[in-house]
């Protein structure tokens, strides 16, 4: 049997075709809406995913991105969509039906937040329990008869909380509901929640997998007969679908992502390590520190580091916080996560959201995304800010 592929050659070689046409290494960007049909007599599926038609259906960067996911990932099939937050409703809408109950992660992305707080109970009527799915008990204790659906989030966005997904994964299936996992924190060559027992794994490309800030996407992994539902009701019916552009450019970023994860999670320890030590810190959640409350768990579930999200807060009041923000160089005041640089934003204490996370969360904090820069530049960049706010 031939050996398995290392990680890192299968993030280069992985799903790659050949372009017969020219002979170009690299792949090139297909900019075309159409195809052409056949005429020689041969069934056309005007609506299907199978086959060349039309770009909502199917293009060819799409799908050179979809087969290096399932080689990174060893899931049967994929679907990309336009964002992250497209393929999360790509899970939820196809699986979910009026009079439906779905579990679902209390410290959640705050579309995921808003989908199943106000848009699907209201306008699907969608019975839905958040719950602290780091608490397996409490997952098993919120499962009714009529749930279809368990939605977990982990690391959880923002908090960095880790759940047990094998256990919350039998718990699930021994109900005949689905378990759908979005591991955008971890990347997925951290975390691979398909081989714990989750049926339906989702990522933001927009995050780790592309990782250069410079494209959105999302994308949904699984077994064939689920994603055949997603592709046909999200993908062609709802028109989520991924541009060749960006495809491309998604594409071009995976190639690295084994090696940007390992720095992320390198680095990420560091600063890590150094905010747990520092006078002006509140507190500090991180995986890979022994005082996160789920380090031990994430130990067994992250491979090769514990991806690059922290989060912090430190002591003060709500205008020295503002002043660390602004006298920040390097680190970058911005909302999104998974980037080369390094990005932080501030959750005030009157954050709607604040109530919905653990207690120590509550007074405000700060969710850091760290980048691939230097950790001893970094810790500067932040001891030069706490310094000019006063808090050392």
């Amino acid at each position: 049997m031939k050996k398995q592929a290392d990680i890192h050659t299968v993030a280069v070689h992985g799903g790659t075709r050949k372009d017969d046409t020219f002979g170009a290494v690299n792949q090139p960007i297909y900019m075309t809406s159409n195809y052409r049909i056949p005429t020689d007599g041969t069934p056309v599926d005007w609506s299907g995913t199978e086959s060349n038609i039309y770009a909502r259906n199917r293009n060819i960067n799409q799908m050179v991105l979809q087969d290096k996911l399932c080689a990174l990932t060893g899931a049967e099939d994929c679907a990309v969509f336009a964002s992250g937050v497209a393929a999360l409703a790509g899970v939820f809408i196809p699986f979910l039906n009026s009079g439906d109950h779905a579990v679902v992660s209390e410290v959640c992305y705050s579309a995921t937040n808003l989908l199943f707080r106000k848009y699907l109970p209201e306008k699907y009527n969608i019975e839905v329990t958040f719950v602290d799915t780091t608490d397996t008990e409490a997952v098993r204790a919120a499962m009714r008869p009529n749930t279809r659906l368990v939605h977990v989030e982990t690391p959880g966005n923002p908090t960095t909380g880790i759940s047990d997904i094998e256990a919350i994964s039998k718990i699930a299936h021994a109900s005949n509901a689905l378990l759908s996992v979005d591991a955008t924190f971890a990347g997925p060559v951290s975390l691979f929640p398909l081989k714990l027992g989750a049926d339906l794994e989702i990522h933001s490309m927009t995050k780790y997998i592309n990782g250069h800030g410079d494209s959105l996407g999302g994308c949904i992994l699984g077994k064939k007969e689920l994603l055949a539902q997603v592709k046909e009701i999200a993908m062609v019916n709802f028109g989520g679908i991924l541009s060749p552009f960006n495809a491309w450019l998604v594409a071009r970023g995976l190639v690295t992502l084994p090696l940007r994860m390992k720095q992320h999670s390198e680095v990420a320890l560091e600063v890590a390590k150094f905010l747990a030590n520092c006078p002006a810190v509140r507190f500090i959640w991180y995986p890979g520190l022994a005082s996160h409350p789920q380090h031990e768990r994430a130990k067994a579930l992250l491979h090769g580091g514990y991806s690059g999200m922290i989060a912090f807060d430190i002591k003060g009041t709500e205008k020295q916080h503002q002043q660390f923000l602004d006298a920040l160089t390097l680190i970058t005041h911005a909302v999104s996560l998974g980037d080369v640089e390094s990005l932080i934003v501030y959750y005030d204490k009157n954050s709607d959201k604040l109530p919905h996370y653990p207690e120590i969360f509550r007074e405000g904090f700060f969710r850091f995304s760290v980048g691939l820069e230097a950790a001893e530049d970094l810790i500067a960049d932040i001891e030069a800010a706490l310094k000019t706010c006063g808090l050392l």
